[in-house]
């Protein structure tokens, strides 16, 4: 299947959309078991058996936040990178975005913050201070629906499209999407092609949005290698026995780390090359996406 995508989002004349070969070959499998039910329905449970397997193995590689079995999905930055990426999800927070941002500038880091759309439009100030110093804003849905991987493609988009538009109405261009727990299915796919993002999960993550341990979450970081991307949280960090957020206890001990191991913290953009990042969606492109009746995959 292949698909070029509307003006608006990647420009006409851009290369069309292409299925990964899982998401191809489970394309003619379902062809061919629909072919063989009609022809010898007396071996239903075989073609109904051979679509559950399918079924099976696509619902497991949505479920490996690193896989790239159904579209490109940058865990690690390109190799020879000597930077780490830093990112945080389900911001902005009023209480504890700015004292990450405090931290981020006192060890001379940057950062991409994945943003919850719904968060953005409340505090769009906040957006714009991550900006302001330095850092990226990137798409983490509009409401964080932890069914996000369940939802059909109609319901995916509009979580894409309405977060594209409240960051970018707070002066953000994200270039990069995570799905919520970095879950997702052959839908999602074509949605990033259309709307110009790049799907970004993480090399390792801290946890700190279950543990408020901050050791147990810096054992989870330890040794940090060139080219990864670190994955903790400015929303919803997990708070330890002394009542504060464990992110705020775990990001300064993380960049001494950091700076021990000669790495330098980066944001998405910034580390990876610009010819690699695909070109920003705007609000008004991400509004020009197709409805849910349009082109499912």
């Amino acid at each position: 299947m292949s698909r070029t995508a509307p003006a608006g989002g990647r420009e006409t004349g851009s290369p069309s959309w292409r299925p990964t070969p899982l998401v191809r070959a489970s394309f003619w499998l379902h062809g061919g078991a629909g072919c063989g039910l009609w022809l010898a329905p007396q071996l239903w449970p075989w073609w109904l058996g051979s679509v559950a397997a399918n079924h099976a193995v696509l619902a497991a590689a949505g479920m490996a936040p690193r896989s790239a079995l159904l579209g490109p999905n940058l865990a690690r930055l390109p190799p020879g990178s000597r930077q780490v990426a830093l990112s945080f999800d389900d911001g902005p927070d009023p209480e504890v975005t700015p004292r990450v941002l405090d931290l981020l500038d006192e060890a001379g880091a940057r950062a991409s913050f994945f943003l919850i759309g719904q968060r953005a439009a409340r505090h769009p100030a906040l957006v714009r201070e991550i900006l302001r110093r330095g850092h990226s804003a990137e798409n983490h849905t509009h409401t964080h629906p932890l069914h996000f991987a369940a939802l059909g493609p109609g319901g995916m988009r509009r979580e894409v499209r309405e977060a594209q538009a409240a960051i970018g109405a707070a002066g953000g261009a994200p270039r990069f999407f995570r799905p919520p727990a970095g879950m997702r299915s052959p839908f999602l796919d074509p949605i990033l092609f259309t709307a110009g993002l790049r799907l970004a999960n993480w090399s390792r993550r801290g946890a700190d949005g279950v543990s408020g341990n901050a050791a147990r979450v810096l054992r989870r970081l330890r040794d940090p290698q060139p080219g990864e991307i670190l994955l903790l949280h400015d929303g919803n960090s997990r708070r330890g026995a002394d009542r504060r957020p464990v992110v705020l206890a775990v990001l300064p001990e993380l960049l001494a780390r950091l700076r021990a191991a000669g790495l330098s913290a980066a944001s998405l953009p910034q580390a990876v090359a610009a010819s690699d990042v695909a070109p920003p969606a705007s609000a008004a492109a991400a509004e020009s996406l197709p409805s849910a009746a349009d082109a499912s995959p």
